[in-house]
């Protein structure tokens, strides 16, 4: 039956679609009866599967592995790790690690025990933006030691453990998903308040293993960033719908270059026009919290190059208090207490 292959073709080709789920929970409809299940090791070969047309795809698709040992030493290492939260965007170029890397320095800023871990392994551009280019990563008898911006910042990036900061990152994604569980499991975060995941871009490979490594640990949510313009809003309908099926909360919205404010009379001049109003009518269509608007400002990339905080440097503009307001509200979302310090609104001036 055509139809029935199309089906079980696209279920297996169709990364939210747990083989292992099916297996423990029912057989295909369509099954002969004495099925072994879908993803065991007899799926397509025992003497049950003869003449049942879903025996060719079974016996094509590899055996659910058992649980992966890895999982118990990572939601060991993560113990010590109070909150965890990724950083996501449906398009490149929106400014999300910059925008990880400035609530990193806002965090850190706020006296938290702060750690920042890039998993965008084929463009790792935090190094930089946190001013630890040319550092490199030591091994110790308690595991891989991160990179320090401050005594209570830490960094890993796969930018740390490259020979040449110009090298490309040529891998396929079982090498990629190794990486991310080497950050996970044999890096030495210590004691942190919170981690910070930088993602790339998208929901590929990356997004999928580090959610689910993840998953035994209760991941506080995810931020999503955003552009104004659709095609970049289009793409992170993507993001939150991929966030709601692998049922990781979604923290909240903010959308990034959101208009240029003059330095001189503060006119705000819309760059990116939005035509379907922008990230707020998004986040208010799919009944997220939309956390800010932060205005384009020359000096937040000047501070990402040069590996500095902008919230510090230009504490009192526009885009430092939007992001100063992030910061607050992922300190409100996640449950830590946040003070305003000398040169930032409290809650009530928001």
């Amino acid at each position: 039956d055509p139809s029935i292959h199309e089906r079980t073709t696209h279920k297996a080709a169709n990364p939210w679609y747990s083989w292992s789920e099916e297996a423990m929970s029912s057989v295909p409809e369509n099954a002969n009866e004495g099925c072994p299940g879908v993803g065991t090791e007899k799926a397509g070969k025992s003497s049950a599967c003869e003449g049942c047309p879903n025996q060719e795809i079974c016996a094509s698709q590899p055996a659910t592995p058992a649980v992966d040992p890895d999982l118990a030493l990572i939601k060991d290492r993560m113990s010590t790790v109070k909150h965890k939260i990724l950083v996501l965007s449906g398009k490149g170029g929106v400014g999300k690690s910059t925008l990880s890397a400035q609530l990193a320095f806002g965090l850190a800023f706020q006296n938290f025990e702060v750690g920042l871990m890039d998993i965008d392994i084929c463009g790792p551009s935090i190094p930089r933006m946190m001013g630890l280019q040319g550092a490199g990563v030591h091994k110790t008898m308690l595991g891989w030691e991160p990179c320090c911006v401050e005594e209570n910042l830490a960094v890993m990036s796969v930018g740390f453990l490259l020979e040449n900061a110009e090298d490309a990152v040529v891998w396929r994604g079982p090498k990629k998903n190794g990486l991310i569980k080497n950050f996970l499991k044999d890096v030495y975060w210590g004691d942190l308040d919170i981690l910070v995941v930088d993602t790339p871009p998208g929901t590929s490979d990356e997004h999928i293993s580090i959610v689910q490594y993840l998953k035994e640990t209760n991941p506080d949510g995810a931020l999503i960033v955003t552009t104004p313009q659709d095609v970049a809003l289009n793409d992170v309908r993507r993001e939150i719908n991929f966030c709601r099926k692998v049922n990781l909360p979604i923290l909240g919205l903010v959308e990034n270059m959101s208009g240029f404010v003059c330095p001189k009379c503060q006119t705000e001049t819309a760059i990116f026009k939005p035509h379907s109003g922008g990230g707020r009518a998004l986040a208010e269509m799919f009944d997220i919290p939309f956390l800010g608007s932060v205005p384009l400002d020359p000096r937040i990339v000047l501070a990402a190059e040069a590996g500095d905080s902008f919230l510090e440097s230009c504490r009192g503009s526009p885009a430092a208090q939007v992001l100063q307001d992030v910061v607050r509200a992922i300190c409100k979302a996640v449950g830590m207490e946040w003070r305003a310090k000398d040169g930032q609104r409290s809650e009530e001036e928001q």
